[in-house]
C-alpha cells in the first residue's frame, strides 16, 4: 500500500496538464486492481487522495467499463466539513459506494449529509445506493431527476452485462432537491460552504458543479475531461458557450447565504461575490491547478469537431465521411480516442446540420 501511495504522489501531486503522466498512472492501475476482490472493491483511506485541506479525489481509472477495473473509471470524492461530509458523485455500482463510503468511515465519523450527483451519467450515479443507510440530501442539477428516469432501464442493464455480479444491489437514486440553471445553492458544512452551480445543456443537459470557496477548488466533474477525450452527450455549442465563460473568468460566482440561493450566477458576480479558483477536479484525469490549460485543450478538440463538420456539410457531404475524416489529428493527444470520438463525431454531425 505504501507503494502504491508514493507512486501516485509522484504521479499526481504536480497537478500538470499533460499525458506524461498516463504511463505512470497506468502502472499505479496495477496497484489499486491489487485491491479488487470478488467481494467487490475493497478500498483503503489511502485510496482516496487529499488534493486541498479535507477534500478528497478518489481518483478513476483512464478506462471503459470492465470487470478488471470493476468500473471505477470516473473521479470520486468527498468534502469534510467541521459538522458533516458532501460525498460528490458516487461511482457505477453500489459496491464502488460502499466502497467509497469506506473511505469516508475511515476518515471521519461525521454525519453525511449530502450526496452531490454532477449529472446522469452511470459511472457518476450508480453507487449512490450505498448512501441511503445515512439518510443525506441527494442534489442534482433540476433536470437530473427527469434524465435518469429515461434512462433507468438502459443504465442498470448495461452494468449488469458490463460487471456481472459485481452490479449486484445496483439501484438508481434520484435527486430530492433540484439546482436550476444558473442557480448557485449554499450548502454549510460547517467550517466551510459548498456552492453548487446548475448549467445550460453542455456535455448533458444535467451539468453541476461544485465550488469549496475554503480552498478554491472548483469540482466541475465531466465538463472538463483532462487527458481522455471528451464525450459530446449534450450540445457541443452548449458546452463551448459553458467553456468559454469559464475560461474568461478568473473565478466563480457564490451564494453568500441561505435567502440568497435563487441569486443568478451573473448577479453575484456581479456584486463581488466570486471565489477564486486555485484548481478544478474533472470527471475523469488528473486534478489540475492549469485550469485554464486544461479548458483550452478541451475547448481546441471540441472546435476542431466543430469547424470541420461545417465544411463537410457546406460542400453537401455526409456523416459517414464525416466519421472517417473528422478531427483524426486529435488522436495522439486523448485516450480513448477511438472509443468515443466517432461517437462525437456523429452526435455534433445531427446538431450541427440544422443550425
Amino acid at each position: 500500500m505504501r507503494v502504491i501511495s508514493s507512486l501516485r504522489q509522484a504521479c499526481m501531486t504536480q497537478e500538470i496538464l499533460s499525458l506524461q503522466v498516463i504511463q505512470c498512472l497506468r502502472v499505479l492501475t496495477v496497484g489499486i486492481v491489487l485491491f479488487l476482490s470478488m467481494d467487490g472493491l475493497q478500498a483503503r483511506t489511502a485510496d482516496a487522495r487529499e488534493i486541498a485541506p479535507g477534500i478528497y479525489v478518489w481518483p478513476g481509472i483512464q478506462e471503459e467499463f470492465s470487470t478488471h477495473n470493476h468500473g471505477h473509471i470516473a473521479n470520486t470524492g468527498f468534502i469534510v466539513g467541521s459538522q458533516r461530509v458532501a460525498v460528490i458523485d458516487t461511482g457505477s455500482s453500489y459496491r464502488e459506494g460502499l466502497a467509497l463510503r469506506k473511505m469516508i468511515r475511515e476518515i471521519t465519523q461525521l454525519p453525511i449529509g449530502y450526496v452531490i450527483l454532477t449529472h446522469m451519467h452511470p459511472d457518476h450515479t450508480l453507487g449512490a445506493a450505498a448512501f441511503k443507510q445515512d439518510d443525506p440530501v441527494f442534489i442534482g442539477h433540476e433536470h437530473l431527476g427527469d434524465a435518469l428516469a429515461r434512462r433507468q432501464s438502459t443504465y442498470l442493464n448495461r452494468m449488469k452485462q458490463i460487471l456481472g455480479d459485481i452490479a449486484e444491489g445496483t439501484q438508481m437514486v434520484f435527486p430530492s432537491q433540484g439546482v436550476s440553471v444558473d442557480q448557485v445553492k449554499r450548502l454549510d458544512l460547517g467550517g466551510r460552504s459548498l456552492h453548487l452551480q446548475a448549467y445550460p445543456t453542455a456535455h448533458t443537459n444535467n451539468d453541476l458543479s461544485v465550488y469549496d470557496d475554503k480552498t478554491g477548488t472548483l469540482w466541475l466533474s465531466d465538463l472538463l475531461f483532462v487527458e481522455r477525450v471528451p464525450v459530446v452527450d449534450g450540445s457541443l455549442l452548449g458546452w463551448l458557450k459553458v467553456i468559454q465563460k469559464l475560461s474568461k473568468q478568473a473565478c466563480v460566482a457564490v451564494s453568500s447565504d441561505d435567502a440568497k440561493n435563487r441569486s443568478k450566477a451573473i448577479e453575484t458576480e456581479a456584486n463581488g461575490q466570486c471565489g477564486k479558483v486555485k484548481r478544478i477536479v474533472p470527471g475523469h484525469g488528473s486534478v489540475t491547478a492549469q485550469w485554464q490549460s486544461a479548458l483550452a485543450a478541451q475547448q481546441r478538440y471540441l472546435e476542431i469537431i466543430a469547424a470541420d463538420i461545417r465544411a463537410i456539410i457546406k460542400k453537401g457531404g455526409t456523416i459517414t465521411q464525416a466519421v472517417e475524416s473528422v478531427g483524426r489529428e486529435e488522436k495522439d493527444n486523448w485516450l480513448l480516442f477511438n472509443e468515443f470520438h466517432g461517437r462525437n463525431v456523429t452526435a455534433v454531425f445531427a446538431e450541427l446540420e440544422w443550425e
